[in-house]
């Protein structure tokens, strides 16, 4: 039987990869100007931003200001972030709420009359900024975006299409494109399992980071670093891969393994303990639990293998029964179904991979290194978190840098699009070993989690370098030779980043924010950049 001719590739002004807080503000703005089409590789609510729970910092009360907020982003990165995008972010924050709240995201009012709404405080912040939707605000956020996109006649929502390789001038059918540029995206249709072209003179990566290349994660299964990979094989160069944020508080429970405990239950006055109830945090920071992810973080691995303990204790029993439920009403429910009553008894806790710091280097525009691409969200490194990202700033770095991108390409002069290989499956077959796939994975996940987690040292990152070396190897060839899969898409992009947070760890010599190395536990005195450029390295 022929086989059927490609489908015809898919024409647009602009392409969004992402259907999260970034990818939907920059396709809303987007929109103003043409068609855009959003791609989504599951549900359009499927990506990170729908799981966040604690909120959205910004300055809204008449006793913080834009100062102390880019102090406290400061102080948490540890000195590694950009101010200027820090003053940029802090700056714009206040209108990106506004903007949610004309979208109609319903924010926890104020319980003054001169209070517009609650607000409350976590880890790391001087003042309490943090707006919210009870311990749902990423879903109530997620919500209102998607139905304002849905709405919209300019924009054209694609769910369940995994976006495999950026278009570039290497995949253009004739010689009026010759300069390094990307023209749109290759994207599987994961229910008819072919690969579709979607052409654009502008792409935007949204996708998400990559904490899902850990064992244990917060992160929904799609966080596996797609547009961090994409962009390193289109030439983009990365930037501190090293450091990944681990949530301190992931629930401990054998069923269930990926369900986050909100740093608002700390900053609400929850008190971390140990088995016999005793507090620990005094040990290690003036702050307590009010110290910085990092920190408390370290603090929790610490006494889990000090005492050889599977987890500690978040005990949220003394605020009160009222008060857990009005604050933590999402939490509250879903351990009941797990039979903890957490207005009865502390919640087990471990420290789980919760948010990647690098990705992709952007400017203030959202513009990459290569042209015709922009990216935003937590896919980039955009200098807002530097070494450590304080809570609350990463749906905001959404919503800010997810308008300035569609801005920007907005100012752009119009391009023609040119005409675009199909995909080519002429020399790859079916597979006939697709458990290879999930023995892979499994081994990256472990691998990265045992020698590339909290605490660091050279043997480790040795030890890592050499396992995600073979690894890289078998993924490649595997790739070649089979048609793609949604899985393999995945796990090929995972273990390319997965080298990328290796070769980082190794080159960054001293112990700052997130990465902390035994070898090296001094800070150094200058805070440098990490930098990874393609084009500089033979194995890319």
């Amino acid at each position: 039987m022929a086989k059927a001719p490609p489908p015809e590739a898919r024409h647009f002004d602009a392409i969004v990869v992402g259907s999260g807080a970034a990818g939907l503000t920059a396709a809303l703005h987007l929109a103003e100007h043409g068609t855009v089409a959003v791609l989504a590789k599951g549900d359009l609510a499927d990506g990170s931003t729908a799981w966040a729970q604690g909120g959205i910092a910004a300055v809204l009360d008449a006793g913080d200001t834009v100062a102390a907020h880019v102090e406290d982003t400061m102080v948490a990165g540890a000195g590694l972030n950009h101010r200027p995008t820090v003053e940029y972010v802090a700056s714009n924050a206040s209108a990106a709420i506004d903007r949610l709240a004309e979208l109609g995201v319903p924010f926890n009012p104020g319980e003054t009359v001169s209070e517009r709404w609650h607000l409350t405080r976590e880890g790391g912040h001087s003042h309490r900024r943090i707006v919210h939707v009870d311990d749902a605000t990423g879903w109530a956020v997620s919500q209102a975006l998607i139905k304002a996109a849905q709405a919209h006649p300019n924009i054209t929502l694609v769910p369940h299409m995994a976006a495999v390789d950026l278009i570039t001038h290497r995949h253009v059918l004739h010689e009026r494109f010759p300069q390094r540029r990307c023209h749109g995206v290759y994207a599987l249709d994961v229910k008819k399992r072919h690969v579709v072209r979607f052409v654009a003179p502008a792409t935007v990566l949204a996708t998400g980071g990559a904490s899902r290349v850990y064992l244990y994660s917060t992160n929904p299964d799609g966080a596996t670093g797609d547009g961090i990979a994409m962009a390193w094989r289109a030439g983009c160069r990365v930037s501190n891969m090293e450091f990944n944020q681990f949530h301190p508080t992931c629930l401990y429970h054998p069923e269930v393994r990926n369900f986050l405990i909100t740093e608002a239950a700390r900053g609400e006055g929850g008190h971390l303990k140990l088995p016999d109830g005793s507090r620990f945090m005094a040990r290690y920071d003036d702050r307590l639990e009010l110290a910085p992810r990092d920190v408390v973080a370290r603090a929790i691995d610490a006494e889990m293998k000090r005492l050889g303990i599977p987890h500690v204790l978040l005990d949220l029993t003394h605020l009160g029964a009222d008060f857990v439920r009005a604050h933590f009403p999402t939490i509250h429910a879903r351990l009941l179904e797990l039979d903890i009553d957490c207005t009865q008894v502390p919640i087990p806790v471990v420290p789980a991979a919760h948010y990647s710091c690098g990705g992709v280097m952007v400017t203030l525009d959202g513009r990459t290194d290569l042209a015709g691409l922009w990216a935003a969200g937590e896919v980039t490194q955009s200098g807002l978190h530097g070494a450590n990202r304080l809570a609350s700033n990463s749906l905001l770095e959404c919503l800010v840098f997810g308008q300035a991108v569609a801005d920007d390409i907005a100012a752009q002069t119009a391009q023609n699009s040119p005409r675009v290989k199909p995909w080519d499956e002429s020399r790859v077959t079916d597979s006939d070993e697709e458990v290879v796939i999930a023995h892979n994975w499994d081994e990256l996940r472990r691998t990265m989690w045992d020698y590339v987690g909290i605490v660091r040292t050279d043997k480790r990152l040795e030890r890592a370098a050499h396992r995600v070396k073979n690894l890289r190897k078998e993924v490649q060839d595997y790739y070649g030779n089979f048609r793609i899969t949604a899985d393999l898409i995945e796990l090929r992009n995972l273990v390319t980043v997965a080298d990328l947070i290796v070769r980082s760890a190794r080159r960054r010599r001293e112990s700052r924010g997130l990465h902390y190395s035994t070898d090296y536990q001094a800070m150094a005195a200058e805070a440098v950049d990490t930098i990874l450029d393609p084009v500089m390295t033979r194995e890319a």
